[in-house]
């Protein structure tokens, strides 16, 4: 039966084998699916990559192709990062830029590079120089300045064809800082890594670690100074560069400031000199003390001033509430100068009037009295004594005493007067006094408003 069988079939494929032969070479040209690449690369003819290309236009030497784009079939390359932040070295929120020391890890799959370790001592993975290699083309689109850190020498190359690469970075990047509620601001900066020419059908970046870990080894290792470290996010984007689709991972570094110092050296010295302006109402103002020390502890807010001018950027969005609150306290200030600047113009106006009136009263004094104490006796001396020529010595020291009594009269008039009207202040001394104390309570008010609207002002960014 079984010869039978097989003489059957000879007959129906015509005595040929050829057409079992073309099914296997068939068989072989599809492309097999590698299980082991986490990447889901198919191994196609060896034609359909970029080394292929390189070796047919004959653009490498003695068929290196070792630093071109490992593919296999036009495949993507797929790149794994893993960032890690070391120390948070600078952040300038004048000039908007921000430094930082990080450490990036990047591996892929270079399935042409391979070894049976086996077959060499169970040497599993190699050292290999990183210029020997491709490596991908990493920017940061943030980094103004170039890294000054020298490139690592060296790879890690293991038995299968994956590739790890570590780069030490001193990255100076702008940042775009939000600065309104300095100094309890909280920022948030980025670095975006992509491809400096490969598009996403050619090169796939992908985060590779989980951010948890990466978080506690930064804050491990981390030394804190005036900005703690809070987070480190990352996402994946495809962006249109130029034409050129390309993937773009963004890792968001996550600050905050310590405002400890900021709060003891200038948050509460301010409030310290509305405080003194305030008491300052109680120095009198007849004299210039109270005009000089305003003026003093207003000179002092604006030299604060200008010290929150050197550590704010001029090109913010929105004002910061701390310059709302150096302007809203030294616009109290300056409205106290200038009642004070009233208030002495109205008592000196009350102060001249009444020392016009006491001139003129003691003339009219004086002229009473010179009336009444010249006699007939002596005015008919006098015009006898009129005919001699000189005046006697006699004459002329009773002339000079009598000088002397006015003025001492004239000083003992205006001490007199002034103690008995002492009680009885004028017409713009009344008023200053009113006004004075209508504008403390509007004072007063002022300062508690302007507080109220500064919290209100910080709930309402809270909620947004």
């Amino acid at each position: 039966m079984m010869l039978a069988g097989f003489f059957f079939l000879f007959l129906v494929s015509g005595g040929s084998t050829s057409n079992i032969s073309e099914q296997t070479a068939l068989q072989d040209d599809q492309p097999n699916f590698n299980p082991d690449n986490d990447e889901g690369v198919t191994n196609h003819n060896s034609n359909c990559s970029d080394r292929a290309v390189y070796n047919h236009l004959n653009l490498v030497k003695n068929n290196d192709n070792s630093k071109i784009r490992p593919s296999r079939s036009r495949s993507v390359t797929l790149v794994k990062l893993d960032v890690l932040l070391y120390a948070i070295l600078d952040v300038n929120e004048k000039e908007q830029q921000f430094v930082s020391y990080i450490w990036v890890f990047s591996r892929w799959y270079d399935y042409d590079i391979n070894w049976n370790p086996q077959n060499f001592c169970d040497i599993w993975k190699i050292y290999p120089p990183s210029d020997v290699l491709w490596t991908p083309d990493l920017t940061i689109e943030e980094m103004i300045e170039d890294n000054k850190v020298p490139k690592s020498p060296y790879l890690l190359l293991d038995y299968d064809g994956e590739v790890f690469l570590r780069s030490n970075m001193v990255v100076v990047s702008s940042c775009s800082m939000e600065v309104y509620k300095f100094p309890f601001d909280v920022q948030n900066c980025k670095l975006s890594f992509k491809s400096v020419v490969h598009s996403s059908q050619d090169l796939m970046l992908q985060n590779s670690a989980d951010h948890k870990w990466n978080i506690a080894w930064s804050l491990e290792r981390m030394t804190q100074s005036e900005w703690l470290f809070v987070n480190l996010s990352s996402s994946e984007e495809f962006v249109d560069s130029f034409g050129l689709q390309q993937t773009l991972l963004v890792y968001t570094i996550t600050m905050k400031r310590r405002s400890a110092l900021y709060i003891a050296n200038f948050l509460l010295p301010i409030m310290f000199f509305l405080g003194l302006d305030l008491a300052s109402f109680g120095i009198s103002d007849s004299g210039g003390e109270k005009l000089g020390f305003k003026v003093t502890v207003l000179l002092a807010v604006t030299v604060m001033q200008l010290i929150l001018n050197d550590i704010l950027p001029a090109s913010s969005d929105r004002i910061p509430l701390i310059a709302i609150y150096c302007i809203g306290v030294f616009g109290l200030m300056m409205l106290s100068l200038l009642e004070t600047i009233l208030m002495m113009y109205l008592l000196g106006k009350d102060a001249a009037a009444k020392e016009n009136r006491e001139d003129e009263e003691q003339r009219r004094n004086l002229k009473k009295r010179t009336s009444a104490d010249e006699s007939p006796s002596e005015q008919l001396s006098v015009a006898k004594e009129g005919d001699s020529s000189k005046p006697t010595v006699e004459s002329i020291a009773l002339e000079n005493i009598s000088d002397e009594l006015r003025d001492v009269e004239k000083t003992l008039t205006r001490v007199l007067n002034g103690r008995k009207e002492g009680n009885k202040p004028g017409y713009w001394t009344k008023v200053a006094e009113k006004v004075n104390t209508v504008f403390i309570v509007f004072y007063v008010l002022g300062v508690i408003v302007f507080l109220i609207v500064l919290f209100l002002l910080w709930n309402k960014e809270d909620e947004v």
